[in-house]
């Protein structure tokens, strides 16, 4: 068992309990850190409700819009303040509206919008959000971390390979990925390591709006050796990155997805 007894944590990006980011902060907490979550409007209820089940301080809960650098800092000041330097950071946030992503909501008459028609100011809302905030975070972070702190992120294949549903949130994975590379190397002379999970389709409440999410899933039941996942195991990988046990592991995408990363179609009569 992994023992983080008081190592302190930040969380971005729990929205309820299907969130990875939430087995993440669950696995968190029950190896011992003492864990701090952030949230926008229309989660706090559940967030708080999340953190008083898993017996977390709500004091180190806050409302943190990520475009927002003053509203980061003091949320991460407040956790040092309190808690002391933070040792894992987990950047769990993502949002792409549906001119970004391309989809139409099932039951309308509006067809979804183009690939090619992505509008620039939509998609750069997008990527600040899901992408540029990784860098805004560790930016307000870099002074209020503990020795050997560890950054992590989540990311899709999408990066890599085309997936039409997934549309404009593919470029902010890929710029992410690239993000989290550089940041990897900036971070060297402090032994701060920065590590993404490319996770398979978990079914959240945001993957759920994406168009034709269960035929993906399918695809990737009989496409992935191992078939495909759940929040927990990404949480479980996500651990790893939380402990010592990844001490000299460092700007790697490291893919939780049953293996359809791998593969280029689905073995003949599955």
């Amino acid at each position: 068992m992994i023992d983080n007894k008081n190592k302190v944590a930040v969380v971005f990006g729990v929205r309820n309990d299907s969130s990875i980011a939430y087995d993440v902060a669950l696995k968190l907490s029950q190896s011992g850190c003492k864990v701090a979550l952030s949230y926008v409007a229309d989660t706090k209820d559940d967030v708080l409700y999340l953190m008083e089940k898993m017996d977390m301080e709500l004091q180190y809960a806050a409302e943190v819009d990520v475009r927002n650098e003053e509203q980061i800092a003091t949320f991460l000041q407040t956790v040092y303040d309190g808690l002391g330097p933070i040792d894992y950071l987990l950047h769990g946030v993502a949002f792409g509206n549906q001119a970004v992503m391309c989809y139409s909501i099932p039951g309308s008459k509006e067809p979804a919008s183009s690939y090619i028609d992505i509008p620039f100011e939509d998609f750069m809302d997008s990527f600040n959000i899901s992408a540029y905030s990784l860098l805004r975070i560790a930016r307000v972070a870099e002074n209020l971390l503990a020795p050997n702190a560890s950054i992590l992120t989540l990311t899709y294949n999408a990066s890599q390979r085309v997936f039409p549903q997934y549309a404009g949130m593919a470029i902010n994975k890929a710029a992410l990925e690239n993000i989290m590379m550089y940041l990897a190397s900036y971070f060297r002379d402090k032994k701060v390591r920065v590590n993404a999970i490319s996770a398979g389709l978990v079914m959240t409440t945001s993957s759920g709006v994406i168009f034709g999410v269960r035929k993906l899933r399918k695809m990737g039941k009989f496409t992935a050796p191992l078939g495909n996942i759940e929040a927990g195991d990404v949480g479980d990988t996500a651990l790893y990155y939380f402990s010592d046990l990844s001490k000299k592991v460092t700007g790697n995408i490291h893919y939780v997805d049953g293996g359809f990363n791998i593969m280029g179609l689905a073995v003949d009569g599955e």
